[in-house]
């Protein structure tokens, strides 16, 4: 992050990355024991295609602790929790041996990593989890040590990596800030890279925020798009990444509903954080845990097909909108959402579809002579024509009641 713009990320080369991030725990297991990884391939392209540009993801994960849906017994190829036959110890998660890594694990680990990197996606990695049933060796072990220093020595190497010292790290009383501190020293003592770091656990990174390179924030509040603008303004010299704001979107199972399913509902969800000016992830109940439809498109007619095309608009609009160019100006916030670029001009206003107009106080109708207006529709990537401005006509949107909009006034 440069110095003049530290809240938005960037490549090395100053180029800005919108980071779009798409929640797969179990992406290490999906070709495991395969001379290939074409499963995880198709995949990934799907997540290329559809404007996803990193992945948050587990090192391993061995089983969800929930009640699984029945209808996995019928489609035992999509489940994959519980198998003792992935471990990056030798033994297995039943019967532990910590006295060597695994390197067949390992050997598989790169590959997803390295088809990761092909197609530009950032793997964002969790290096331990905490409530999905691993057989962990005691911390601040050898055999811990052994395991952690392994894994940042061996994928530091990828371009392409985030370390997250864990997942939910403060949660499930396992460990202590102490201990995540320490893991993180040692990250930067093992790590001559420098790749860029952060804690999934919001109280840790808030008591700490000289120790993470950005914020990470597990939200599920209703008063979401506040609670994001809070945390940006409480951090002006730092990211604010939304790692998980409750919003899973329906699968043709249910693994785990958290707050909102609806497929409309989580978008819009996205896109408070977005508008807040902070970063965000998206979940769909097919792949983000011990479930992965790695084809959903190729399914059955009767099973749920997830709604990647709307994140695909939402990548194309903010390339065409430089999200790194806005900020949140929350006092011209109505009754929807803003987004302003001084420098150029641009102001943005999301419409959630129930608001039957978007009052535009700090506009006239003299703007006519200098600013046109344009709608775009979040779940088709749809624009109407550019016209002049008319604040009549702007306060409502074409697709009121059928979609969420993003109102788009430029200057001329």
């Amino acid at each position: 992050m440069p110095k003049d713009d530290p809240q938005h990320f960037y490549y090395e080369d100053g180029t800005p990355y919108f980071n779009l991030a798409f929640e797969c725990d179990w992406l290490f297991a999906l070709d495991y024991e395969s001379k290939d990884v074409k499963k995880t391939d198709h995949l990934l392209n799907l997540l290329n295609e559809n404007g996803f540009n990193q992945v948050v993801m587990n090192v391993y994960s061995h089983d969800v602790s929930w009640e699984k849906d029945p209808l996995l017994a019928i489609h035992p190829e999509h489940e994959f929790g519980g198998k003792q036959n992935i471990y990056p110890f030798l033994g297995s998660n039943e019967k532990p041996d910590f006295s060597a890594l695994n390197p067949d694990f390992f050997n598989h680990l790169d590959k997803v990593i390295a088809t990761m990197h092909d197609k530009e996606i950032v793997s964002h990695l969790m290096i331990y989890v905490w409530n999905k049933l691993v057989s962990w060796p005691d911390m601040q072990t050898k055999e811990d040590n052994r395991y952690f220093d392994y894994v940042v020595k061996r994928y530091q190497a990828f371009p392409n990596i985030i370390w997250d010292i864990s997942k939910e790290a403060l949660f499930y009383g396992r460990a202590t800030p102490e201990y995540i501190s320490e893991r993180i020293n040692r990250v930067r003592k093992l790590d001559g890279y420098n790749r860029l770091l952060s804690v999934h656990d919001y109280g840790f990174c808030k008591n700490h925020p000289d120790e993470v390179d950005f914020i990470s924030s597990q939200n599920w509040s209703h008063t979401l798009y506040q609670n994001m603008l809070d945390a940006k303004n409480e951090f002006p010299k730092k990211p604010v990444f939304n790692i998980e704001h409750g919003g899973y979107e329906e699968s043709p199972y249910t693994v785990f509903t958290g707050a909102y399913i609806d497929a409309e509902v989580c978008l819009r969800r996205n896109y408070m954080c977005l508008f807040a000016g902070v970063y965000t992830t998206y979940y769909w109940q097919g792949t983000s845990w011990n479930v992965i439809i790695y084809n959903p498109f190729e399914q059955s007619a009767d099973f749920y097909k997830p709604h990647f095309d709307y994140f695909k608009h939402m990548q194309e609009f903010f390339n065409q909108f430089s999200f790194h160019n806005f900020k949140p100006h929350p006092w011209q916030n109505t009754n929807g959402y803003n987004l302003t670029d001084e420098k150029n001009g641009t102001i943005l206003i999301y419409m959630p579809k129930e608001n039957y107009k978007v009052t535009l106080w700090h506009l006239s109708k003299e703007n006519k002579d200098t600013a046109t207006m344009q709608w775009f529709n979040t779940l088709t990537g749809e624009y109407t024509k550019i016209e002049d401005f008319d604040k009549n006509r702007a306060e409502l949107s074409p697709w009121r009641g059928k979609a969420d909009t993003i109102l788009i006034i430029q200057k001329k």
